[in-house]
């Protein structure tokens, strides 16, 4: 059936203006309003003003005499302790922890038995009683033998020499510190997966090799972050080691404070600011550990604060820069 010639033109003079596109409104994308995120920041800013406010403030913390006592050469001693303390029963402990967590994972029952019970003993014990049992070690034994049992001795050496206050402290922190770190090992162990395991196998390795070349390298990247963060909880625990008669850091602040009762709380301040700068700086070893070894784990590594840093300010150039075209 044909069209009249009329409706035909009209139907395509109409066709364009019917496609031709509208202009659109500019739209500003605005984001969602959160008032209970403000309100919590508000409130929390608010907190943080007014404990500042009074911890500057307020008299009795006494900061003229904070800054007297943070720098004498008495507390500067106790910090050297501390460090040595610290840096002894760290490696130390690992190195008992490693033996400890081989042994539990070994195919030995005897092994396997006596590692369990030191983990459970040790760790079920608290620290302040295993350092004063063995500062009077000495009462229960006088003396150290090494032999055969029930037989002659071949080595004998005097207790009461040989634990020094030193001595003392750091066997004892190395003890405890072995227990934690042999869980610490063992899980690192246990997280490598047991393909990797199989195809050592397969390759004909040697155990050994297998446990140095594939699965310590893969384990480590468990191991190293939790024990160096067991490591902040080690620096806190040398405070302990006062009451085995060593001045360390918190030992030298209570001596002061006995022989000065007013100096009490600045003194307290001064080791709080001590142990403050000690477990940051293990906090920034152990970000950048954790950044180190997930390179292998992560396709992006995680940044650091100060590029977050850089990021928000590009973020926030970028945003003023938009504000202001539109």
């Amino acid at each position: 059936m044909s069209e009249p010639p009329g409706a035909a033109v009209s139907l395509a003079e109409a066709t364009p203006a019917a496609t031709t596109p509208l202009p659109l409104p500019t739209l500003r994308i605005r984001p969602s309003r959160r008032p209970g995120r403000w309100l919590a920041t508000a409130v929390v800013l608010v907190l943080v003003a007014q404990f500042a406010h009074g911890l500057v403030t307020n008299p009795f913390y006494q900061w003229d005499r904070f800054g007297y006592w943070f720098l004498r050469p008495t507390i500067l001693d106790g910090l050297l302790v501390t460090l040595e303390v610290t840096a002894l029963s760290a490696v130390l402990g690992l190195l008992g922890g490693v033996v400890l967590a081989l042994a539990r994972l070994s195919r030995s029952p005897v092994l396997r038995a006596v590692s369990w019970t030191y983990v459970w003993a040790l760790r079920s014990v608290p620290l302040i009683v295993v350092l004063i049992f063995l500062y009077n070690f000495s009462a229960l034994y006088r003396t150290v033998s090494i032999g055969i049992p029930f037989g002659p001795a071949f080595f004998r050496f005097d207790e009461s020499r040989l634990a020094t206050d030193m001595a003392v402290a750091v066997v004892g922190l190395s003890l405890n510190e072995a227990a934690y770190a042999a869980e610490v090992v063992r899980g690192g162990i246990l997280s490598v997966d047991q393909g990797q395991y199989e195809a050592a196998a397969a390759l004909g390795l040697p155990r050994t090799r297998q446990f140095r070349r594939i699965v310590l390298p893969q384990a480590l990247r468990s191991i190293v972050p939790n024990y160096v963060n067991q490591l902040i909880g080690l620096v806190k625990s040398t405070s302990l080691v006062f009451y085995v008669s060593l001045l360390d850091l918190f030992g030298s602040a209570q001596t002061m404070g006995s022989t000065y009762p007013g100096d009490i709380v600045p003194l307290l301040l001064v080791v709080t600011a001590w142990y403050l700068v000690l477990t940051s700086a293990v906090s920034v070893v152990q970000f950048h550990v954790e950044r180190h070894y997930a390179r292998s784990a992560q396709r992006a590594l995680p940044p650091t604060p100060l590029q977050r840093l850089r990021g928000r300010l590009t973020g926030l150039r970028e945003r003023v820069r938009r504000e202001a075209a539109v």
